[in-house]
């Protein structure tokens, strides 16, 4: 958290959020309001998010410009918001504090007593709404801030009145070193955002600094909880002062998974750690990833000293977190699920998910790949994982913070996958993959856009 962040709000009464409607700043605006400041914010298109905050009392303007800012004490901004942004240049203009999305998010966990962070490149939003719902089953009413929507929060946030603070941690722009978690998790270490990270050593460093934030906080019990799988975390957890490490794989583990069975893609397993089994779990979201996740949940949740047969009762309880393998409804005789899944390793995971449920009926995949950036630095894997799809359809780039510069293109894509598919619009793609699905089968809809919206037509 910046050191200037808790000076510059003891004056703020007044705070504009630019870009309102995001997950995470739709939050932060929430939770800003509910402390008694009075805020408003721009973004550039209506949603369900924005309609959301307007009926809790917070006006949103759906065009950013410059006199929008106009009464305001302070402007708040994220990494998606960029320098030529009339509304931030406004603000500059007229010297008014600028602050970023994780140094806000930082001011505001500093008073809970246990802050638990979720951080990693594939995961972190279900395992932040997995960790909610056990806490929140267990009576804890903890503060949540997460970047999915579940239907037990009826959104991605809620304000609880207990002493607990979980959140997602981003890594994007090294957001998360923002944040004072006194339990760190790290699911998972990937290359992604080649347009902010160098590559894989520049990743690391930044995991490694956050794994040690607990460690010079005010915690009590400071921790971290590190996938033993992965070699990098697990190089990481080796060098901290207190760590507990999950996996499948990895004996060394202290949470480990055993006795694990596939009915069509949902597994079942029994969690050891070394005294012994501490339970069964039976999971209600689908794919093998979910082991990990359900792992890192359990750990987490047993370093706050909540019984295991609880843990182990609230994981398989869990139905999942809005865009994560949702089902929709069905298409052609098909079963239409979207997924926010927007990285090769995360469509290699739902894709497969996908085949392990259909049993040898078709999986169509429709994707939006998202930003320009990702999609160039990682081509080729695109074209590896989309191949294992029976039928990939591909829609044009989600641009998010991104200018097209003309050297990427879905329809480049397309070209390179077999059998693959360019659709010019939403209504094509969901029409090719209507005439396409099969009885049985399953049609995904994927990406981290707008893309949903063709699982609205489809179902």
């Amino acid at each position: 958290m910046s050191s200037e962040i808790s000076k510059t709000m003891q004056s703020v009464k007044r705070l504009f959020f630019i870009g309102i409607g995001g997950i995470n700043m739709s939050a932060l605006a929430m939770a800003c309001k509910n402390k008694g400041l009075t805020v408003a914010g721009s973004d550039r298109a209506p949603s369900e998010v924005t309609e959301r905050l307007k009926a809790g009392g917070i006006p949103v303007f759906s065009e950013h410009k410059a006199e929008n800012v106009s009464g305001f004490d302070a402007v708040v901004y994220n990494g998606a918001i960029g320098d030529d942004n009339p509304e931030l240049c406004e603000a500059k203009a007229k010297g008014l504090p600028v602050i970023y999305r994780a140094d806000l998010l930082g001011w505001i966990m500093r008073d809970y007593e246990r802050r638990i962070g979720i951080a990693g490149m594939h995961g972190k939003s279900t395992v932040t709404s997995m960790v909610s719902h056990v806490f929140i089953s267990q009576g804890l009413d903890p503060t949540v801030m997460s970047g999915a929507e579940t239907k037990e929060m009826g959104g991605a946030y809620r304000f609880g009145g207990g002493r607990d603070f979980i959140f997602e941690a981003c890594e994007y722009k090294d957001s998360f070193l923002s944040m004072l978690p006194t339990i760190a998790v790290i699911l998972n270490i990937d290359i992604d955002h080649t347009d902010y990270f160098s590559g894989i050593d520049s990743i690391r460093a930044s995991f490694d600094k956050f794994a040690h934030l607990p460690f010079s906080s005010d915690a009590k019990m400071p921790a971290a909880v590190v996938c033993g799988d992965d070699p990098i975390a697990e190089k990481i957890a080796s060098d901290l002062p207190y760590a507990v490490t999950f996996g499948i794989n990895n004996a060394k583990c202290d949470y480990t998974a055993k006795k694990i069975t596939d009915e069509k893609g949902f597994y079942s397993f029994d969690i050891y750690t070394g005294s012994g089994s501490c339970g069964k779990v039976r999971l209600r979201v689908p794919g093998y990833h979910n082991i990990y996740n359900a792992l890192a949940t359990f750990a987490v949740c047993d370093l706050c000293d909540i019984p295991h047969e609880k843990i182990c009762a609230c994981i398989s309880d869990f139905v999942g977190a809005l865009r994560r393998f949702e089902y929709k409804g069905r298409a052609g005789g098909a079963f239409v699920y979207t997924d926010y899944a927007h990285h090769p390793t995360e469509l290699a995971a739902t894709i497969s998910t996908a085949k392990d449920m259909a049993k040898g009926k078709r999986v169509v995949a429709i994707f939006e790949p998202h930003t320009y950036s990702r999609t160039k630095a990682h081509f080729d894997e695109f074209v590896d994982v989309l191949s294992k799809a029976d039928t990939a359809i591909l829609v044009d780039i989600y641009a998010a913070r991104e200018k097209n510069d003309g050297t990427v293109s879905s329809e480049m894509l397309a070209d390179r996958i077999s059998g693959a598919w360019y659709a010019p619009s939403y209504e094509s793609a969901a029409a090719m993959a209507r005439g396409m699905a099969e009885d049985g089968g399953i049609i995904l809809v994927l990406g981290a856009g707008s893309v949903y919206k063709i699982g609205d037509i489809l179902a």
